[in-house]
């Protein structure tokens, strides 16, 4: 058996632990309530934004923005609302609508939309706004993943881990991703609060800078100091960290995958379950060669005003993924598995 064919995206084990966690810190407690009870009582459609080009937990039918099918929802997220919409105690009925831009795209459910999806990993300096002020709650987690690189399956014995990429290889990342953050620390580019080290020689479009090791000069999954924005590659002040290359602004990670396809980049640093969807589908010319041994847990994000609701989308989320034990693994075996616990809920 191949490499590729060995490496499954999957749902980390201890998603269920973590949603006590991190429900915590991010949304109330609930759990699956005993009395049903609706999440809205107005009847109107709740607006929802979704990224459109995280295959396979959220994406557009059609990746042209110009396409009258742009805004239909296809992925694990989009099975799992389309769920939520059929339990009929929730009233639930979502406007969804792509968006194309990664970056803040947390922040979107503060006022343009009512709910905001796409894989978004749960931290708490994204409920931030730029001037730090508390804006947007988040769900309990629903999707459990973490980070990996995906290579070029003829150059996979260069790549034993993280630790293999010196200043020759370059890396792939799109902007204000946990996938480009934690590449980042890993390699020794940036602390763990994000601060580049010192020499960090990074293209925008406004000219080169180079960070001096202070808190000027930052990049972390929740965004970046105003001097890097727009950033478009990164030079490492060491041989034992790779370049950084920015794509996937238009075309999402499509792009990143095209660039690694024809040798433009040599590894790209994203979420497990997408670079092994990727790898998957690439008949064995795509690999994953490093995992992160850290975990992360997605969720939706809602206005902090709106602790009512967050709480209701949690009673019902908990039911549809059955306090947790139910995921992306399970999903990935049965596309239908959220409609069937909701149709347990009728």
């Amino acid at each position: 058996m191949s490499k590729a064919a060995r490496v499954r995206p999957r749902r980390l084990p201890a998603l269920a632990a973590a949603a006590a966690v991190l429900a915590v810190a991010c949304s109330p407690v609930v759990r699956p309530s005993a009395e049903p009870f609706p999440c809205t009582r107005s009847g109107q459609p709740i607006t929802l934004g979704f990224y459109a080009f995280f295959a396979p937990v959220s994406y557009s039918a059609n990746p042209d923005m110009e396409s009258q099918d742009f805004d239909s929802h296809l992925g694990y997220e989009a099975d799992l609302l389309s769920a939520l919409e059929a339990m009929e105690e929730a009233r639930l009925s979502f406007l969804r609508r792509a968006i194309p831009t990664w970056p803040g795209i947390w922040l979107r459910s503060a006022g343009e939309f009512d709910v905001v999806g796409g894989g978004i990993t749960i931290l708490q300096s994204r409920r931030l706004d730029p001037t730090g002020a508390p804006t947007v709650s988040f769900t309990r987690p629903h999707i459990a993943f973490r980070q990996s690189l995906l290579a070029r399956a003829a150059d996979a014995s260069r790549f034993g881990g993280y630790g293999d990429l010196t200043n020759e290889v370059v890396a792939g990342v799109l902007a204000g991703t946990t996938g480009e953050a934690r590449l980042l620390q890993i390699t020794g580019i940036a602390g763990e609060d994000g601060t580049l080290a010192a020499g960090t020689r990074v293209e925008t479009p406004n000219g080169d800078v180079v960070a001096d090791g202070t808190s000027a000069y930052f990049i972390t999954s929740a965004g970046a100091s105003e001097n890097l924005m727009g950033r478009t590659r990164l030079h490492p002040p060491g041989p034992t960290m790779p370049q950084v290359a920015y794509l996937g602004d238009l075309e999402g990670e499509a792009e990143l995958l095209e660039a690694l396809r024809t040798g433009d980049i040599d590894v790209l640093a994203r979420g497990e379950i997408g670079n092994g969807e990727a790898s998957h589908a690439s008949d064995g010319a795509f690999v994953i060669v490093a995992l992160d041994s850290a975990a992360e847990y997605g969720g939706f994000t809602v206005d902090a005003s709106r602790p009512r609701f967050v709480a209701c989308l949690d009673d019902k989320v908990e039911w549809l993924t059955d306090a947790g034990e139910i995921g992306y693994a399970e999903w990935r075996a049965d596309s239908a598995v959220f409609m069937k616990r909701a149709a347990m809920r009728r």
